[in-house]
């Protein structure tokens, strides 16, 4: 938001989760109106969602409601009672490995959820969506850096498919209705309330605790480790600028990041991938502590590595992300050891 402009209604979906909460609290800073979505479920420690809504809920501009977005006649109303100018949608089920065992828990948030926020943007006359895709979308591509005009028409999770699946039915909208929607493929994001499934709330609790580390691929891996702070950045800076069509679209030659309608895609990643094991070694500097590591297989649906080209988002918004990891590792750390007195 520019600070000219006049006070915007932003619905932000997953407002307890990691992302969301960073999003919200950035939004709300920024002097905008903060409706906040979530259906508080406990594919981890609720508790952890609660602790970061009380951060919003004291905040003046801000309202929750608890809401599921796989709910339809609940997410009709909230596009009826209220007029957002802009909707970020970062709700979904995320995770590769829990995609495997649980596959109709991402079908009901991550596809019927989707077209849900689709038909309440259309309808209501939203000027931007901008939602959550992911690096996931990659998945067999091994051509490094992962560009957004590169094809992904192979993933190797049914995570990574529903998110490619939301960029599909995202530009569909675009096309058919005008709808500017932008997706952002973020890129193994982590820092202070970071999710305790991903690999920085794992080590650090493991690790803490005198218990060894699981490492798959036995550490043959790495990662575009991207911090929190950038994240959100990129978020809030994509937000002012909806897409419009592309002119120079070429249906013989097509363009997977654009298209004639208002539709994008964007990296967002730290453009540096980290080995595993170094990543592992910044860890052990900021805990004091030597890493147990348990060396295992490459799990099913992983993939070896990962790395953005960020080019285009820079060039659309000047920013890209930059936090050094071994900082934004010492900084999650800091938050871990406070947040559970450890």
């Amino acid at each position: 938001m520019t600070a000219a402009s006049a006070p915007m209604t932003i619905l932000v979906t997953g407002a307890a989760g990691f992302i969301g909460m960073h999003v919200a609290d950035s939004l709300l800073a920024s002097g905008a109106r903060v409706i906040g979505i979530d259906n508080l479920n406990d594919y981890y420690d609720p508790a952890l969602k609660l602790a970061r809504l009380a951060r919003l809920e004291g905040q003046a501009g801000f309202a929750f409601r608890k809401i599921d977005l796989a709910d339809r006649p609940a997410m009709a109303a909230l596009f009826d009672e209220h007029r957002f100018d802009r909707v970020v949608h970062l709700a979904a089920q995320a995770g590769v490995r829990y995609s495997i065992t649980n596959p109709h828990a991402y079908a009901d948030s991550n596809l019927v959820g989707f077209v849900n926020i689709l038909e309440g943007c259309r309808h209501s006359g939203v000027k931007h969506l901008v939602y959550a895709s992911s690096s996931s979308v990659y998945g067999g591509n091994t051509r490094m850096p992962f560009s957004e005009h590169d094809p992904v028409d192979h993933p190797v999770s049914l995570y990574a498919a529903t998110k490619k699946a939301n960029e599909l039915m995202a530009h569909t909208y675009s096309h058919l209705f005008r709808l500017p929607t932008t997706g952002l493929r973020f890129f193994t994001v982590y820092g202070p309330w970071g999710r305790p499934d991903m690999a920085a709330f794992l080590f650090a609790d493991a690790m803490l605790a005198g218990r060894p580390i699981d490492v798959f691929n036995h550490g043959d891996m790495r990662r575009d480790f991207t911090y929190i702070d950038d994240i959100v950045e990129g978020v809030v800076r994509v937000l002012d600028h909806p897409p419009g069509g592309n002119p120079d679209f070429d249906p013989g030659n097509p363009d997977p990041a654009s298209s004639r309608g208002p539709y994008r895609v964007f990296n967002i990643g730290n453009a540096e991938p980290v080995a595993l094991l170094d990543f592992i070694g910044a860890m052990e500097a900021a805990t004091g502590v030597q890493a147990i590591k348990r060396l295992l297989p490459m799990q099913p649906g992983d993939v070896p590595a990962t790395f953005a080209d960020t080019s285009e988002l820079a060039s659309l918004v000047g920013f890209a992300p930059r936090t050094d990891v071994r900082e934004g590792v010492r900084r999650f750390v800091d938050w871990y050891r406070a947040y559970y007195r450890r």
